[in-house]
């Protein structure tokens, strides 16, 4: 695991989460070159740099980190990605036999890459006299919630409110789910106040604070937009555990006055890693492909936006054709699915796996039309009429994919999910999903008004699954929350009976365990059942 320097020390688990070490901050910013403490100060570097390493550490920019936050688990339980390597002799997170030293990056990662770093700018921020900081205040909140909310829905439960916050016998107690999410809509409304002013003109953002910002350059108003769609899907999640709270806050980020939610694709909150993308080193390494369900549906559905996300296979049994790997089906060897397509994510604005320039695609405005579209199902005002949002999601999905018009795509009310088969299979057809399988998706694009609203929710999903992509993190949370789109199930399952039909959550990992039992053991009585692969979290309570 890779751990770096932001103007401090990290230390590991318990003392970690106690404070960081900061006893000889002066010694350990004074470089060879001379650079001292005061420079860094002045041009507030020791400010800025915190900054941007934690949101390249929303959706990880390291690929060792990146593999193991999230590529190796919610990019595969997605559909969208499988590995073709056989890791752990072809036993792994592929086939529910859960990586403990792959998992503990995904708390790694947030405690000392996120967690710590904010922590660390909050007081170096103080030591300043006279200098406004509420924008990248707002700024350290909103990204605060961006990676603990992924976290957390991996998880359950997540040291958030209580970071740094040592109890007598040096445990530190974990947030439960449903207290972390709350925690989360408390932040949103910190960040959105501090922003207002500088919407409304009453303030200006000092000019070194645009380089902190590797999202929007300094943007205000596009943070305060982010703010409140996040807050829009933070809602939509939590819809079928607390309705009232999801209503509440979800109509909150509908409101035209709390100042807008990304409707345009130019607002889409990217990151700029500044380096090669972590998901274009992966897939040279050999150790990623596209996945069988979403190649399964861009066959189906004749998709203009599938070159734009997979690249045609090279195998020669099925070259030239745009063929995933399904998950959890036996590996014996790198090179049997090596050659099935790769996944691509060539945007109009940019190709977010540039292996020079690589981004990361954490919210846009065509999942905002699908969250509407969703309020709008459960009647939340301000969401519009649904068949309208419905039809957004996709157009503005389609520009952002440079796919051209999506007027014949959303006329289709015939087309489906291709049956998927698999022809390097080490069994002849035990991979294979044919037609009428119940694993086969039968729902169709065009927009029916008179279809029940579990259809409709069905074929919302659908769409808002495409238009997310690469985002596998937020498309395996949606999976789970609402069943949809239809997925694969893996064809050998390694979970020795904890998992039924599909993964649910990843276990806390065993030196989260180990090293702050106390803690741990308060955690797991908050979850709805042991700590295993096959317990539902708090918000995945769908009727």
């Amino acid at each position: 695991m890779k751990i770096t320097l932001y103007k401090s020390c990290y230390v590991m688990m318990t003392a970690m989460l106690l404070a960081s070490c900061t006893k000889n901050f002066e010694s350990l910013n004074t470089n060879p070159a001379g650079v001292t403490e005061d420079v860094f100060k002045a041009d507030f570097q020791q400010i800025i740099l915190p900054l941007v390493n934690t949101q390249k550490n929303i959706v990880p920019a390291s690929s060792g980190d990146y593999q193991l936050q999230q590529n190796l688990n919610a990019d595969i339980y997605s559909g969208y990605m499988m590995t073709p390597t056989p890791f752990n002799s072809g036993i792994n997170n592929s086939n529910y036999f859960m990586m403990d030293g792959w998992n503990v990056d995904i708390y790694n990662v947030v405690y000392n890459n996120v967690l710590q770093p904010l922590s660390d700018y909050k007081r170096l921020a103080a030591t300043y006299q006279g200098v406004d900081f509420s924008f990248t205040d707002a700024m350290a909140k909103t990204i605060k919630v961006l990676a603990c909310h992924r976290t957390a829905d991996v998880f359950g439960p997540i040291i958030y409110t209580k970071y740094g916050q040592a109890n007598a016998d040096l445990s530190v107690d974990y947030d439960s789910q449903q207290d972390a999410y709350n925690a989360f809509f408390k932040d949103l409304d910190t960040a959105a106040t501090l922003l207002k002013p500088f919407t409304t003109g009453q303030k200006t953002v000092l000019s070194a604070f645009n380089k902190a910002d590797i999202i929007y350059g300094g943007n205000p108003t596009k943070w305060l937009k982010l703010v409140n769609t996040l807050r829009l899907r933070l809602a939509i999640r939590i819809i079928y555990a607390d309705k009232a709270t999801a209503k509440l806050q979800g109509e909150k980020a509908l409101d035209p006055a709390s100042g807008g939610l990304i409707t345009a694709n130019a607002d889409n909150a990217i990151i700029d890693f500044g380096q090669r993308s972590p998901i274009d080193e992966i897939v040279g390494w050999g150790d990623i492909r596209s996945g069988a369900p979403l190649t399964s549906y861009l066959n189906g559905y004749s998709d203009p936006r599938m070159p734009h996300m997979v690249a045609p296979a090279t195998v020669a049994v099925v070259a030239g054709k745009y063929i995933g790997i399904r998950n959890g089906v036996a590996i014996d060897d790198k090179n049997r699915y090596g050659g099935y397509s790769i996944p691509l994510a060539k945007a109009a604005a940019a190709d977010y796996f540039d292996p020079k320039d690589g981004k990361g695609k954490l919210l846009g405005a065509a999942e905002t039309y699908f969250l509407m579209a969703e309020a709008g199902l459960n009647g939340w005002t301000g969401a519009g009429k649904v068949s309208d949002n419905y039809h957004l999601g996709i157009t503005t999905s389609f520009a952002e994919w440079a796919a051209g018009s999506s007027a014949d795509y959303e006329n289709d009310n015939t087309s489906t999910a291709a049956p998927y088969v698999d022809p390097q299979a080490k069994t002849a057809g035990a991979n294979d999903v044919p037609l009428k399988d119940a694993n086969l998706s039968t729902i169709t694009i065009k927009w029916d008004d008179a279809a029940t609203p579990e259809k409709q929710l069905e074929r919302i999903i659908t769409q808002k699954w495409i238009a997310i992509y690469p985002d596998g993190e937020e498309a395996w949370t949606e999976f789970r929350r609402t069943g949809y789109p239809k997925l694969f199930p893996v064809v050998i399952n390694n979970s020795g009976g904890l998992i039924t039909g599909f993964i649910r959550r990843l276990p806390i990992p065993s030196k989260y365990q180990s090293n702050n039992k106390p803690g741990y053991d308060r955690a797991v009585l908050t979850l709805k059942g042991p700590d295993n692969g096959g317990t539902k979290l708090w918000w995945d309570s769908k009727p």
